[in-house]
């Protein structure tokens, strides 16, 4: 069994006296810079001028900077920028300002494992990786809960690197829910497998062929929509409530038969792990890595068209228009909510 922290196992006083500074102000930065600055620890932003990030985070009251000046000014320096970005960014402004005795800290450990940034030994480099969207760590954290986390060290020129790592993710409320000790490279590798075979590339492909199965089969795109997508979401809170036989027990008898009977053909198991398995091959040895530094360096051709596709599918598009006419209309949009 993997190691397990949990607040009573961190020592948030270990960052008494030290800045951190967050670089980049989205999802994530936002709710680690609230977060941190709510367990009354010192924080500031590194941003780029004039941009989106360094006006939120001063309406939110924060010091905001250039990333040059925030790694100078911070004892941690918490790289949370898109893994596209990191290169650029710690080359051009981190590197020259990272002195002996900080801190390096990612929330995903792909730079560091393909080998895009490869700190000086003389400063510390840990993960602190929450298990979820910046909008959910910030959620519940005001909630009074937590996401659960990894953590994982890969220089401790300090001494005290594991240390510092579990007192930032329990500044940011990962220790109320529980922290994993990892890798990097276990965390990269099975952080990119999930979301290419199930979170993100497996589950929004099942959903838009069970849409276009219906929709084909002269079913309206509202009632296809709402059955498997927006139900989708009421079915994951159960099973992370309760795990998948407890969220057996939640739904019809009918509906568990059909998940005996039905799962397997439209999921043949071995046919699905063989692909899979080729998913999980072009993560280990980095042809996934390499094709998406490649993208970037072409300024995203596939990328850009394959989003656009994407926005403009059936699905997409009968969704925005339910999503208008539903409860929660009034919800923040997730790219302009900061706290």
């Amino acid at each position: 069994m993997a190691n397990m922290f949990y607040e009573k196992d961190c020592n948030i006083e270990k960052l008494d006296g030290k800045t951190i500074a967050i670089i980049g102000y989205g999802s994530q930065g936002h709710a680690h810079a609230l977060n941190l600055r709510d367990s009354g620890i010192n924080v500031i932003i590194g941003a780029r001028e004039n941009g989106k990030g360094w006006s939120a985070a001063e309406a939110d009251g924060f010091s905001v900077m250039t990333t040059a000046e925030a790694a100078k000014a911070g004892d941690i320096i918490m790289l949370l920028v898109g893994d596209e970005m990191q290169q650029a960014v710690y080359e051009n402004d981190i590197a020259p300002n990272l002195t002996a005795g900080k801190a390096l800290a990612f929330a995903h450990g792909f730079n560091v494992h393909y080998k895009q940034i490869v700190p000086s030994a003389e400063v510390d480099v840990f993960l602190a990786a929450p298990k979820g969207p910046g909008h959910t760590v910030r959620g519940q954290f005001m909630a009074g809960k937590g996401v659960p986390s990894l953590v994982a060290v890969h220089q401790d020129a300090t001494g005290n690197a594991k240390e510092i790592a579990l007192a930032y993710i329990a500044g940011i409320g990962g220790a109320r829910a529980g922290v994993l000790e990892t890798t990097f490279t276990e965390e990269t590798e099975t952080d990119l497998f999930g979301e290419q075979a199930v979170l993100c590339g497996g589950v929004v492909d099942l959903m838009r062929c069970g849409f276009e199965v219906l929709t084909e089969a002269g079913y309206s795109p509202e009632s296809a929509y709402l059955e498997v997508i927006h139900e989708l979401k009421l079915i994951i809170d159960l099973v992370n409530k309760a795990g998948v036989s407890g969220m057996n027990y939640s739904i019809s008898n009918t509906a568990e038969y059909g998940e005996y009977v039905s799962g397997p053909r439209v999921l043949p198991a071995e046919e699905t792990k063989a692909r899979m398995r080729e998913v999980l091959a072009d993560v280990q040895d980095g042809s996934f890595a390499e094709a998406w530094i490649e993208e970037n360096k072409n300024s995203l051709p596939n990328f850009l068209a394959d989003r656009a596709a994407l926005e403009n599918h059936p699905m997409e598009v009968v969704g925005r228009k339910l999503r208008e006419k539903m409860l929660w209309q009034g919800d923040d949009n997730l790219d302009t909510a900061s706290n």
